[in-house]
């Protein structure tokens, strides 16, 4: 039987290593070792962007990209987008295990509880300026919540952090909605704790006092599955950014609006805005054979396609194309939507395509969706940071009680100067201000 380990030769030392393998990883401090001098600091593994690089064990999400699978805590994100609801799904990620009708109604209950905010809060809301970003005002609001909630830095005790949980759950939606209504100056509806979760947060975005005033049933669930398939998505950027915080023993209200502001880049979570700009720019059908060409000449980008993880069609993509047409159907057809489907036949069938392995990714097809619901573009992250917040609340909880897990400190490799000596102002030579 082979040994689950790997032998290395340092070839400028003719020294051998060997180094042990678990779940098929080698672990880097194992690297030290390997020195050529016994006083060197010792190998140390280089990987820009940790594309290599396992930073936790999790049981949260598994995803398999050249597959196209996708499963939260072991179940296929089909099963729950079709069968599942939100908050049951906030709570398998969480917990780890699908609740009981008991247990769900308790769960959904506790979170709709929290969905109120604190009057102070409210009243800090409305100090942004009219034009404000609603994502800048979503993290500076989460951020705030930490000053209000000061047991929330006692993390080790159960009890504390699952309070904090259903808080975050529960007043992100309202801080979403209040941002939205600031923005085109309504006043701030307040929650309504006998609607569902996504049910309320569009009550809360729309209602104008009408005495009939119903939400459409097919929006709610059409959002409802959007931030199911949004909830969590392995280590990614804020993820990642959501434990790195949370290392340092941060309380969570801190800890998720550090991931909220890398979810607000453009590479992240601006992607689905990225697709509905290109398809804006395309405009019609007849237009895409020529926009095909300015991509083989890399002079646009084809967005939308392709993924970083996913090396065959986005399961999610698959998802949220057949909700379209449900959306659309209350809504009215969005016409950037023939230009979308004429698109994607023409990537999925052209070689250049194919041979990259750049299929539709979850952002190809949600912009559209959340713009045919009235959705301003710049709203997009705000929508994406709602679903996920269930994901990282479960990676939060995952880090801070795993005895594996340090205070995050990736190393650098240095290139600056050697020891040099201060220069007196009047014997230096000019330098250009470039960054």
């Amino acid at each position: 039987m082979s040994k689950e380990t790997l032998t290395a030769i340092d070839n400028r030392t003719g020294k051998e290593y060997e180094l042990p393998i678990e779940h098929d990883t080698i672990r880097a401090m194992d690297l030290r070792q390997i020195r050529v001098e016994p006083e060197d600091f010792g190998m140390m593994s280089y990987d820009p962007g940790y594309a290599n690089t396992a930073s936790c064990k999790s049981r949260i999400t598994f995803i398999d990209g050249e597959k196209g699978i996708l499963r939260y805590r072991g179940y296929p994100i089909e099963q729950l987008a079709e069968q599942s609801t939100f908050l049951e799904v906030a709570y398998l990620l969480i917990f780890g295990e699908l609740p009981t009708q008991d247990q769900l109604d308790y769960w959904v209950y506790r979170v709709l509880r929290h969905t109120y905010l604190h009057e102070n809060l409210t009243e800090m809301l409305k100090t942004f300026r009219y034009d404000a970003h609603p994502m800048g005002i979503l993290i500076s609001a989460t951020a705030a919540m930490s000053t209000f909630y000061p047991e929330s830095r006692n993390i080790d005790d159960p009890d504390v952090r699952l309070k904090q949980i259903w808080r975050l759950l529960g007043k992100l939606p309202t801080v979403a909605a209040f941002a939205y209504r600031h923005r085109i100056g309504r006043p701030y509806v307040y929650p309504n704790s006998e609607l569902g979760y996504t049910e309320n947060f569009l009550y809360m975005l729309d209602y104008m006092g009408q005495s009939k005033y119903e939400v459409n049933p097919v929006l709610a669930r059409a959002l409802d599955v959007l931030f199911i398939l949004h909830a969590d998505h392995e280590q990614n950027c804020s993820t990642s950014t959501m434990r790195a915080i949370s290392s340092s023993r941060a309380d969570p209200y801190v800890a998720m609006a550090g991931a909220q502001a890398a979810l607000f880049g453009p590479l992240h979570g601006g992607a689905n805005e990225a697709v509905l700009r290109m398809l804006m720019e395309i405009g019609d059908v007849a237009h895409i054979p020529a926009y095909i060409e300015r991509v083989k000449r890399k002079e646009v980008r084809l967005m939308g396609f392709g993924h970083r993880v996913y090396k065959n069609y986005d399961p999610r993509a698959k998802i949220i194309k057949r909700l379209a047409y449900e959306v659309f159907e209350v809504t009215g057809m969005n016409p950037l939507l023939d230009v979308a489907l004429e698109l994607e036949q023409i990537a999925l069938h052209d070689d250049y395509f194919l041979e990259r392995k750049l299929y539709p990714n979850v952002d190809f097809y949600s912009g559209i969706i959340y713009q045919a619901m009235g959705f301003p573009m710049d709203y997009f992250p705000v929508l994406f940071a709602l679903g996920r917040a269930a994901g990282w609340l479960a990676q939060w909880v995952e880090q801070i009680t795993d005895p594996e897990q340090r205070i995050a400190r990736p190393r650098q490799i240095y290139l600056g100067p050697e020891r040099r000596d201060y220069v007196p102002v009047d014997q230096r030579q000019p330098v250009a201000m470039a960054c």
